[in-house]
């Protein structure tokens, strides 16, 4: 039973990478610097490599909205949030599956009469409006410093091309770690509190908790649907929103990555506390909405007459929709588990 359950998370996680991948690699295998497999391989390794060893801190911060703790309250929010990410990538729309988590996480909280911490949910949110501006801002200035380099350096096209196609897999790694680090969160966060597996050392040095093996099973579903289904959303993002060059997609997606790094990384929060400097809150941001404001920033210092509109108000819609359809989706879905099926959906805490 708890591999039947561990299955949504793992749906979840196919739906992230058929959706979420495009905000790694889209912009660059829209401008057909990179081929769609080269990229899918390399996302899928950078991606596990962040959830196992960087993905705690947004996890936390999820729990801290709601702690699911049943195993078949588990199932039913990864479920409900997968099968509506599922939904709008059909439609070829990048949706924002932190968003469909959280909204299955409120619809569970909902069912189960669970308190719902309104600050943390407050913080949650304002990173959903506060993430594509800050990814906007990231690529005007990178956008106007690489201006600036090529402009007074003598660099033959030719040249940069190649340049250009090697920092996409770079600065693409670096999305796929981001991505896993900031949303392993989304796929196996609500199974943190009821996971069925132990903590494991091997060869009496290395420790591997049951979290992480959580992460190394949640990423590896994502790869899979990186491989299979994201080819479709890739297109949506690298050529239908603007038309971008390689060297704009280039900065897009270092833009959109460091808004991922910056919101996931327990390292850099160290840091700034130390220097007594405030920090930014640790919270699954959306990918999809991060890559998005870096498109329109670069967009609007080109010429805004280029922007496809209507398809960003497609994805707007996407977005506005998506938390509201997953809660909901969720707590008719807990219904039925726990009233037709008799499972339980949360366990019962006893306090001392």
């Amino acid at each position: 039973m708890e591999w039947l359950y561990l299955a949504s998370g793992l749906f979840l996680g196919i739906s992230l990478g058929a959706n979420d991948a495009a905000n790694v690699f889209g912009t660059a295998v829209g401008s057909r610097m990179v081929r769609f497999h080269t990229a899918a391989l390399i996302a899928t390794v950078f991606v596990i490599l962040g959830a196992v060893f960087s993905g705690g801190g947004t996890t936390e911060t999820l729990g801290q909205l709601g702690a699911v703790n049943a195993l078949a309250g588990s199932f039913t929010v990864a479920f409900t949030a997968g099968l509506s990410v599922a939904m709008m990538t059909r439609s070829k729309l990048p949706v924002s599956t932190s968003q469909a988590v959280v909204g299955a996480i409120l619809g569970w909280n909902f069912f189960t009469g669970s308190p719902t911490d309104y600050n943390k949910l407050a913080e949650i949110v304002a990173t959903w409006f506060f993430s594509p501006i800050l990814a906007g801002l990231f690529a005007v200035a990178l956008y106007l410093l690489a201006k600036r380099f090529l402009g007074t350096a003598r660099i033959h096209m030719l040249r940069l091309d190649a340049w250009t196609r090697v920092g996409l897999i770079v600065v693409g790694a670096f999305g796929a770690y981001s991505l896993g680090a900031n949303n392993i969160a989304n796929v196996m966060g609500m199974f943190v509190f009821a996971n069925p597996f132990d903590d494991l050392v091997i060869g009496g040095l290395f420790g591997f908790s049951g979290t992480q093996q959580l992460f190394l099973l949640g990423s590896a579903a994502i790869g899979v649907g990186i491989f299979a289904y994201s080819h479709r959303v890739m297109a949506t993002v690298g050529s239908e929103i603007f038309k971008l060059t390689p060297l704009l997609a280039l900065i897009v997606v270092l833009a959109k990555s460091l808004v991922l790094f910056v919101f996931a990384s327990q390292g850099l929060e160290r840091l700034l506390l130390s220097a007594g400097l405030p920090t930014l809150p640790l919270v699954p941001v959306s990918s999809s909405q991060a890559i998005i404001g870096a498109i329109l920033g670069v967009a609007l210092v080109k010429g805004r007459s280029n922007i496809n509109w209507s398809v960003i108000g497609r994805i707007v819609i996407g977005w506005v929709v998506t938390p509201v359809i997953a809660a909901l989706m969720c707590y008719v879905a807990l219904f039925f588990v726990q009233n037709v099926f008799e499972q339980e959906v949360v366990a019962s805490v006893v306090t001392m």
